[in-house]
């Protein structure tokens, strides 16, 4: 079934209903927590809520494969619609949680449900970070299908784009759309692509797959205004003209929900421990949205990829069945830049040292170390490496190599 395909429930009226789970949020983390409690025998009915219009798809392909028109939308659905109407349980699309009332285990939805609850899991994850300058809410976003679709269509008749912001989706995005034939500048108030996050060697690996897909870069410069849509002024005097621009500048947190139930917030994220539960009973909390205890790293993680997500989905969904399961892998993620492979995995909670190792042919591993200890690695075209940097992740161990000033 395609995921233009959609079910949902709209009542016209306030209807009440009784769910032995209720999942928040129809990303990567929702839809694994709802597949998970299923898997696992919770009872229902289950109910997922989706402020999307599109049942859960697969949101990696929207900066790479399906912007580049080489895949269409039959192929990002995670299930056939049905899977999540099976028995008394509903999908609920174009919806909203708009109050939570953790004493009586229930919340209210934008469509006029009332959902009394025995267990509830977050997954509200976030939500693209408007660009804050004259014109700014001119230029398109990429987190939902649809954003993305926007973005293909005005790919087939543009001839430039400016894409505003470095991090993994603007980066993705630039070369997606070069490989298209389009003249695309990459503008971006850091000194390079992922530099603070991942060093100057990976960021340098990076900005030269760019330049090779024919993308030119601004760096070190902000976007002052956009005129009309398609003429983006920069903080350092240029002036670019644009077919299409697109917003890749970052995400802000969905937290309101936690908050509003009285669950505990730190730095930005909801506190969960390793089974995903947040302070109020009943409550847990995953994916981007979530500060989780990692039992391997031993301490509290933040994530922002989809993989990790969809493991603490698994987590969440599997205990509030009943069953038995913990966060303990490492972070990882990959990331195809052109035609380039990326492959990461991480503690992601900083680093004190990154330690580049070259390798014939343009390959490329990064090791990270804080204190002595292995808490990163990062390959091209070195897939040894990247299995051997797990393995030290969870033993704790040091790097294979020492710095360079260490001799």
């Amino acid at each position: 079934m395609s995921v233009d395909q959609q079910s949902s429930t709209q009542p016209s009226s306030t209807q009440q209903t009784v769910a032995d789970l209720v999942v928040v949020g129809g990303g990567h983390a929702g839809h694994s927590a709802f597949s998970a409690y299923l898997k696992a025998g919770g009872p229902g009915p289950v109910i997922l809520i989706s402020e999307d219009d599109t049942a859960p798809y697969r949101r990696p392909p929207l900066s790479k494969d399906f912007l580049r028109g080489e895949s269409g939308s039959d192929q990002l659905a995670m299930d056939p619609a049905d899977f999540y109407t099976g028995g008394d349980n509903e999908l609920l699309l174009d919806d909203a949680v708009t109050s939570i009332d953790t004493a009586k285990r229930m919340l209210h939805t934008r469509s006029g449900r009332e959902i009394t609850y025995r267990h509830c899991i977050l997954a509200t994850g976030s939500a693209p970070t408007p660009l804050d300058v004259p014109g700014g809410d001119t230029a398109t976003g990429l987190r939902f299908l649809s954003e993305a679709r926007e973005l293909r269509d005005a790919a087939q008749s543009a001839t430039t784009a400016v894409v505003i912001g470095s991090g993994f989706i603007g980066c993705e995005a630039s070369a997606s759309l070069a490989v298209r034939g389009i003249a695309v500048t990459l503008v971006s108030t850091s000194s390079g692509p992922q530099e603070k996050r991942l060093g100057p060697d990976a960021s340098s690996l990076i900005s030269g797959w760019l330049e090779d897909a024919g993308v030119r870069m601004h760096h070190n410069t902000g976007v002052r205004e956009i005129e009309a849509g398609h003429v983006v002024r920069l903080t350092d005097g240029t002036e670019l003209a644009a077919d299409l621009v697109l917003n890749a500048t970052g995400v802000t947190l969905r937290t309101e929900l936690a908050e509003q139930a009285g669950a505990e917030v730190r730095e930005g994220r909801v506190v969960v421990d390793e089974q995903m539960r947040t302070s109020v009973p009943g409550l847990f909390a995953v994916g981007d949205v979530a500060l989780a205890m990692n039992t391997a790293a031993g301490r509290h993680l933040a994530v922002e990829h989809w993989n990790a997500a969809e493991r603490m989905g698994e987590v969440a969904g599997t205990v509030a069945a009943g069953g038995e399961a913990h966060w303990a892998e490492p972070l990882g993620f990959f990331s195809l830049i052109g035609h380039h492979l990326l492959k990461y995995a991480a503690w992601a909670d900083g680093f004190d040292e990154a330690i580049p190792v070259h390798h014939e042919g343009g390959g490329l591993t990064v090791w990270y170390a804080r204190d002595g200890v292995t808490v990163g690695v990062l390959t091209s075209e070195a897939d040894d490496d990247l299995d051997l940097g797990r393995k030290l992740l969870l033993q704790g161990a040091p790097p294979p190599v020492a710095p360079p000033n260490h001799g």
